[in-house]
């Protein structure tokens, strides 16, 4: 047998810095890497792309993306399925070259109909990649090293969708929107490299967990135990719920809300949104081995805690006579929304995949992302519809749903049960 020889320095920086081992893992590495520097270069360009080369009016534009995106809907379902006959990996293949027909079609589309059709495609493959991508990283990962996996791999994402968008700011501040075209062009062909390396992935699948009781068992209790199971699990989708809502904040409603309620410069959002892309690139792998409770329902408790001070802090500039205050509050709100993320997501992503005996196949993942893709398609209107009605209500709502959230955690709890991994 032959044996990995790590520098002393080398393994000593990797515990500081909280990273997983990686040798052995650059496919794995470089399919994240490539995928989400794709995903950073293409997915907000989709509206510009279509209102400027197309000369489509952005109303017509905005409702074919929106018509496009619910149809991609049921493909968490189908998508679950796939991946409980083929495999992850397969399905993750799958979902990279979904994605690249979908934004190759772009060049072809000049209809709302056509748009609609290429968010299809685009969107299918964004569901299909992450109803598979958590269990995928139980395949290929060490079973000791899963919560350092999932801290590393929201790194690897934000970084890649980081460099993705800058390169295409770049790239349009240089040639003007002619450049969209390349961009599509040039990007799309990316998540095929992406596909490459995830087929290529060697994969090893943990352990069935067992579902079964002792001999002898009640089959009542059993049934009793399974339906348990899932009310945890679906109470663990509720709760996520508020975070999930979260994230669509510092795209689309703190830009909207620091430059109309607040009155600030339109650049303010995005040094905000800068700030929080460094610190969760730079701090989760970091802040998760050494600071994050050990238990990751005590992590997402604690998310919950900080997304609460974050929205009294946002909220903390609308109130009268704390104008002045704008500035000191925002930055304090997007650290501590940045913390929450921090230490909420990999905890959150590590739970879909341990919390029940079943939670890593594809009916469990299809139901978890299926929360991700509807929040993401409710949180703009939900919460610039609140913002229009009071400038404290967004921030306020939002509080308050994770402050239920929060106060619903510690019914995830549940019995020792054999098999499955335990939480780091």
């Amino acid at each position: 047998m032959t044996h990995t020889v790590t520098s002393p320095r080398a393994s000593r920086w990797r515990r500081v810095l909280g990273l997983p081992v990686t040798r052995g893992h650059g496919r794995f590495i470089t399919g994240n890497l490539i995928d989400s520097l794709g995903n950073g270069m293409l997915l907000p360009l989709g509206l510009l792309y279509f209102t400027t080369l197309r000369d489509l009016p952005l109303a017509a534009v905005g409702a074919a993306v929106t018509v496009g995106q619910l149809a991609a809907l049921p493909v968490v379902f189908v998508a679950g399925r796939l991946m409980d006959r083929h495999g992850p990996r397969r399905l993750t293949v799958l979902a990279n070259v979904a994605g690249a027909a979908g934004f190759l079609s772009f060049l072809l589309a000049d209809r709302p109909w056509q748009i609609a059709c290429a968010y299809l495609l685009v969107q299918s493959g964004v569901n299909a990649y992450y109803t598979a991508q958590r269990t995928l990283i139980l395949h290929a990962t060490p079973a000791a090293e899963t919560r350092r996996w999932f801290a590393f791999t929201g790194s690897l994402r934000n970084i890649g969708i980081g460099v993705g968008a800058l390169l295409a700011a770049g790239a349009l501040a240089l040639f003007g929107t002619s450049a969209l075209t390349w961009l599509v062009v040039i990007a799309a062909p990316l998540y095929l490299l992406a596909a490459a390396c995830f087929a290529r992935l060697p994969t090893s699948p943990p352990p069935e967990p067992a579902t079964a009781g002792p001999p002898g068992e009640d089959p009542a209790a059993g049934r009793r135990s399974g339906v348990g199971d899932t009310r945890r699990y679906l109470l663990l989708v509720t709760c996520n719920i508020p975070f999930v809502l979260s994230q669509a904040m510092p795209a689309v409603l703190i830009a909207v809300y620091a430059t109309e309620a607040l009155g600030l410069p339109a650049w303010s959002a995005s040094l905000l949104l800068v700030v929080n892309t460094a610190m969760v690139s730079t701090l989760t792998s970091p802040l998760t081995a050494h600071v994050a409770p050990r238990q990751p329902r005590h992590s997402m408790a604690l998310g919950h805690v900080l997304l609460v001070g974050a929205m009294l802090a946002f909220a903390a500039p609308a109130l009268p006579g704390a104008e002045s205050a704008a500035w000191p509050a925002l930055v304090a709100g997007i650290v501590l929304f940045s913390l929450a993320e921090i230490l909420y997501a990999p905890a959150v992503s590590e739970l879909s995949v341990t919390l029940t005996p079943g939670a890593a196949r594809g009916g469990s993942q299809s139901l978890y992302q299926l929360s991700w893709s509807v929040g993401n398609i409710v949180a703009p209107a939900l919460f610039t519809g609140l913002l229009s009605a009071h400038a404290l209500l967004p921030w306020a709502v939002q509080g308050l749903a994770c402050l239920a959230a929060l106060a619903a955690i510690p019914a995830l709890r549940s019995p020792a049960s054999p098999g499955g991994r335990k939480p780091l």
